[in-house]
């Protein structure tokens, strides 16, 4: 409980940097139920995430529970060679050399999800630009996380970003990002690439929501039910009062 507690503060001193003035959340089409997106953002984790990353509250084998992945699938299109089934998405970078070389141990992603939301996510992952100044090593800089330390993975994917610029009152401001490089996918596939990303961030935020709203259902009606019957025993009950 005290990992817990300890995550969420973290996620939020994470995002209370995030947002770098007016630029607005891009919407993030996130659907948890689509399993072939959780299961293609699962592959886009593993490839690009986990090198820095953990997931430590979630194990393989839930995984492929859940989105209904064949063992042989699993073993060859999510987890690293070596893992063991019953093993946690862990990192394998060290937590000092993480520090060494970023500044700051990479946080683990279990409850960032929950505590900055899909929208978040979704526009920080695509908010990467060109940042030469000295004090950016990794040469890069975040429109939602200003001077953040993660390098742009994406970059391939995508393309480069660099900012455009403008004085308002006195004070430079960034208007926009404009492509500077073409990245090896369209805009339409890196969008959907990101989507899938943070959908399977967003399920692995909370597994158990796949059990949870299921019941829902049932719920609902057992509860529909009872008042039926309340009703009719409160009619019986006050049958004779006039």
């Amino acid at each position: 409980m005290k990992t817990i507690i300890a995550l969420v503060f973290f996620a939020l001193s994470f995002g209370a940097q995030a947002v770098e003035g007016s630029f607005a959340l891009q919407k993030a089409d996130v659907d948890v139920f689509d399993l072939e997106s959780v299961r293609r953002g699962a592959g886009y984790f593993v490839d690009y995430c986990m090198g820095c990353h953990s997931i430590k509250h979630l194990r393989y084998s839930r995984v492929g529970k859940d989105l209904e992945i064949k063992d042989e699938v699993l073993r060859k299109d999510i987890m690293p060679e070596g893992a063991k089934v019953h093993e946690s998405f862990l990192t394998s970078m060290d937590p000092e050399d993480a520090v060494k070389w970023f500044g700051v141990a990479p946080p683990d992603l279990s409850l960032v999800a929950r505590a900055r939301g899909a929208d978040w996510l979704y526009s920080y992952l695509k908010g990467f630009y060109i940042d030469e100044s000295p004090t950016r090593p990794t040469g890069v800089n975040n429109l939602y996380f200003k001077d953040v330390a993660m390098p742009n993975v994406f970059w391939d994917l995508q393309g480069l970003q660099r900012p455009v610029i403008n004085t308002h009152e006195g004070n430079q401001v960034i208007e926009r990002l404009e492509k500077v490089s073409k990245g090896k996918l369209s805009e339409e596939e890196f969008d959907q690439t990101m989507s899938d990303l943070v959908t399977f961030l967003v399920y692995a935020a909370e597994p158990a929501q796949y059990s949870r709203l299921s019941l829902g259902k049932y719920v609902i009606f057992v509860l529909l039910i009872l008042a039926v019957i309340l009703f009719k025993l409160k009619k019986e009950y006050w049958k004779d009062i006039k």
